[in-house]
């Protein structure tokens, strides 16, 4: 075993042996591509009539594997199995659910360069966001078994009641919901799904995952380490297929009790409309986009900012709910900060990410290379009002024409321009002068979104930036990342307005908590 952890600060300083594993486990997971995956329903691997292939990004002429196309009578069977699980589950002490937990971070641990090879292949991320991705999941399901062991499972005494004669003991306990549904985006198969999923079942609930059709790969792997590590048939199940079939029936199914979805405002809204349709309340954690700005004062560091808002502009090529996509400068530097940030993009390696000369990888598919030429052509089209600073095009030359590749793009529109309020989801960021600070906090601000935002500047201002600006994620003077790079324990990771549901971020003090239902118990004795 190596002699070190997986972490953020990894990423950004790998030793050679985390390279030698990686290429290691993509040569061996090479030579089982094409098979063909099974959901997991009730603890028994299920077949649909009909399959569907999926390819990699990153060369399309590449079968990851096959998948079922599953249909509603999956989806109120997977349903039907977390709520014949649930009692038994919820039963069990939660020290022992903690246990089972456990045991799955270590198995992720364990796979870590094999679940990493397959993201990089399915989703098309580079060997260190990939590797990040599963040992992040490893992270987040440990943070909810930390929190449950802190919060001693949630119970807690309350005042005894005045009773003469007689002992009057109250507690506040938080209890499970019942079947819980996740639906994960393409983005992050594995961390947002097992992130939920975790939390979720160490809070004593049961759990449906639908897979997005893009990235399925990544949850059956998810399903097979739940299911080793000892999680009782039915109380996770793994289910695939079309959104509008599968997605939709788990969505109406009246025995589903909460759920969890990261994904589109528009998705998100819909979801989060048909849950208060039905017969009562119910929980609904929902993460949504972001547009997400950076603002760079004239007091700033120049150098750092433009690193750290390429790496969030372009890392995952821009497909990331916390991607920078719009930067503000204070106009006296503006030129300035372009020119670095000109710079340092100018140097990124675009191509097959699995690659370790390789920094960004392709896009998803052909929807996402349309609306990032989209974007390019309105700047165009503006003529003298607007330019593209630097990229603004597919890369299709190559071994790149058998991918979704784009160049990463810097550009300039109109302040009043659709670009600036719309998530496109590429490599793709628009820049622009501002008067002072406080008119780029407004602008940052300005948004229908508050996911995640950045800051580069004095002490001064940076305590203004963080009592002004109105996202769930915020970042002061980091290279790392102007708007990127949450960790499970150190940055929670949620958004406000219309990025999120519920004013409280996943790896955080509070997240388990949204996965139980508060009940008091008031117990009398004579005295």
């Amino acid at each position: 075993m190596p002699d070190f952890k997986l972490t953020y600060s990894t990423m950004f300083d790998p030793p050679a042996e985390l390279h030698a594993r990686f290429d290691a486990a993509l040569g061996a997971l090479r030579a089982c591509l094409g098979a063909e995956h099974a959901m997991l329903i009730g603890g028994r691997d299920e077949r649909a009539p009909r399959q569907f292939a999926v390819r990699s990004p990153i060369d399309t002429r590449v079968v990851l594997g096959r998948f079922q196309a599953g249909e509603d009578v999956h989806a109120r069977a997977a349903v039907a199995a977390a709520r014949a699980a649930f009692p038994a589950w919820a039963a069990t002490p939660w020290q022992e659910r903690v246990r089972v937990l456990r045991r799955a971070v270590a198995l992720i641990e364990e796979r870590v360069y094999f679940l990493g090879a397959a993201l990089a292949l399915e989703v098309g991320k580079n060997r260190m966001e990939a590797l990040g991705e599963a040992q992040e999941t490893a992270d987040l399901i440990a943070y909810s078994c930390d929190r449950m062991e802190t919060e001693d499972g949630f119970a807690k005494p309350m005042a005894r009641d005045p009773l003469p004669g007689f002992v009057s003991e109250n507690t506040s306990v938080l209890r499970p919901y019942g079947p819980w549904l996740v639906i994960a985006p393409f983005n992050f198969p594995f961390a947002l799904s097992g992130g939920p999923a975790g939390a979720a079942l160490v809070a004593g609930n049961t759990v449906v995952f639908k897979a997005a059709s893009t990235t399925p790969w990544s949850g059956r792997l998810l399903a097979d380490a739940l299911r080793d590590a000892g999680v009782p048939p039915g109380a996770f199940n793994f289910v695939t297929g079309p959104g509008g079939s599968v997605g939709d029936a788990l969505i109406r199914h009246p025995d589903v009790a909460g759920v969890t979805f990261t994904g589109s405002y528009g998705v998100g809204m819909h979801l989060y409309r048909s849950f208060a349709a039905g017969r009562w309340p119910r929980p609904c954690i929902v993460e949504m986009g972001g547009k997400n700005a950076a603002i760079v004062s004239r007091h700033g560091d120049l150098a750092y900012a433009a690193t750290g808002v390429m790496r969030s502009a372009f890392g995952l090529s821009g497909q990331k709910c916390s991607a920078c996509s719009r930067v503000y400068v204070e106009h006296t530097v503006f030129a300035d900060f372009v020119a670095a940030l000109h710079a340092a993009t100018a140097k990124i390696a675009v191509g097959d990410p699995t690659r370790r000369e390789n920094w960004m990888g392709p896009v998803i598919d052909t929807a996402a290379v349309a609306r990032f030429e989209d974007a390019a052509a309105q700047v165009r089209a503006l003529g003298a009002a607007g330019s593209v600073v630097y990229g603004g095009q597919r890369l299709d030359h190559g071994d790149l024409a058998h991918g979704h590749y784009c160049a990463p793009t810097i550009a300039r529109a109109p302040l009043d321009h659709p670009l600036w309020e719309t998530e496109l989801f590429a490599p793709f960021v628009l820049v622009a002068p501002v008067e002072s600070v406080d008119e780029g906090i407004a602008r940052a601000n300005a948004s229908d979104y508050g996911l995640t935002a950045g800051f580069y500047g004095s002490p001064d201002e940076t305590e203004r930036f963080f009592d002004r600006i109105e996202a769930g994620v915020c970042y002061a003077n980091r290279p790392q990342g102007a708007t990127t790079g949450a960790w499970p324990g150190y940055q929670p990771f949620g958004g406000w307005k219309g990025s999120g549901s519920t004013g409280k971020a996943g790896g955080s003090l509070y997240y388990v908590a949204q996965y139980m239902r508060e009940q008091s118990q008031t117990r009398v004795r004579r005295a």
